[in-house]
């Protein structure tokens, strides 16, 4: 015979006593439970102190910060020219992803889906760079890009008497950390387009060719309109990405030459965790929370709006 512990029979009458939505009401409270405490501790608590600490001068030992500043940290934030410059640096990255990498990802996508021989290997080699550490990309990139005849690019671009200083110089170190950036990601910004792509229905664009439509014109009324969705949500996802960029640019020039390629992530790293003024790097952190959170609801208000409806309407 099986003994339960004592409580336990009780227990179980009582909750098969309960009507079936309050118990199923409490079987997805308990499932949820861990969730919501591992959601809490690991991501609403370090915003909260975040947003605590940048009202307040600390290096973030000996408990929590008590010397009270207010605006103090903000203010210096936007006062200086080398935050000015990160924001500099975010738009640039943003207008070239939105400009360059999601075409070319587009195009890309849109050549894998005709058929080609060998098309699951090309495939394959465009979402490899994805699969790469952010780390391992810049370590490569690093000895690739090398300013001088020991990088790979350099000693190519050497036969043909031209040479470039990539990463050492202010007026190229952004176009080369951009180059790094489309070659880790474009690969998975191609899948998303070649998914997108793959579930429109031939029966339409096969339609629109024997109306006499032109390649062009199949894409531009057909394809495009269709791909929407999927388009909204890759260019959501490359500016949130670049807005919170941080790796490659602190393995490669770590902000660097002069703060030419530094981003809001960088500083923050720079003033928390080697300056150890955690008042002012919270202060960041912040600043780059509020911008992702109020892209976000834009995004979602006005960008988003209709395939939201769209996915409500058909549920």
């Amino acid at each position: 015979m099986v003994k339960t512990a004592p409580g336990v029979l009780p227990a179980l009458r009582v909750a098969a006593q309960r009507p079936p939505r309050a118990r199923r009401g409490l079987t997805i409270a308990l499932f949820l439970l861990p969730a919501v405490v591992l959601f809490a501790l690991l991501v609403l608590a370090p915003i909260l102190l975040a947003f605590y600490a940048g009202f307040f001068k600390w290096n973030g030992m000996g408990g929590l910060p008590q010397d009270f500043v207010g605006l103090d940290n903000y203010l210096r934030l936007f006062a200086s020219e080398v935050f000015a410059g990160d924001l500099r640096n975010m738009g640039f990255l943003v207008l070239a992803s939105l400009a360059v990498q999601l075409p070319l990802s587009l195009g890309i996508a849109l050549l894998l889906n005709q058929r080609l021989r060998g098309r699951a290997g090309y495939r394959l080699l465009f979402f490899a760079p994805y699969v790469l550490s952010e780390a391992v990309t810049a370590v490569l990139f690093s000895m690739i890009l090398a300013p001088d005849e020991r990088g790979l690019a350099n000693a190519i671009l050497g036969a043909f008497g031209l040479s470039s200083t990539w990463f050492a110089d202010t007026s190229t170190v952004m176009p080369a950390l951009f180059l790094v950036m489309t070659w880790k990601y474009f690969g998975f910004h191609t899948l998303l387009y070649l998914a997108g792509r793959q579930s429109i229905p031939k029966e339409l664009t096969e339609a629109a060719q024997i109306d006499g439509g032109t390649p062009w014109q199949v894409f531009r009324h057909v394809t495009l309109p269709l791909l929407g969705p999927t388009i909204r949500i890759s260019v959501f996802l490359s500016v949130i990405g670049t807005v919170q960029l941080f790796d490659l640019v602190w393995i490669i020039t770590g902000g660097g030459p002069s703060h030419a390629s530094e981003t809001m992530a960088v500083t923050m790293m720079e003033f928390g965790f080697k300056r150890l003024q955690i008042g002012y790097a919270s202060a960041i952190s912040v600043v780059m929370f509020v911008l992702s959170l109020v892209f976000a609801l834009w995004y979602q208000r006005f960008v988003l709006r209709r395939d939201l409806e769209g996915a409500t309407v058909n549920r």
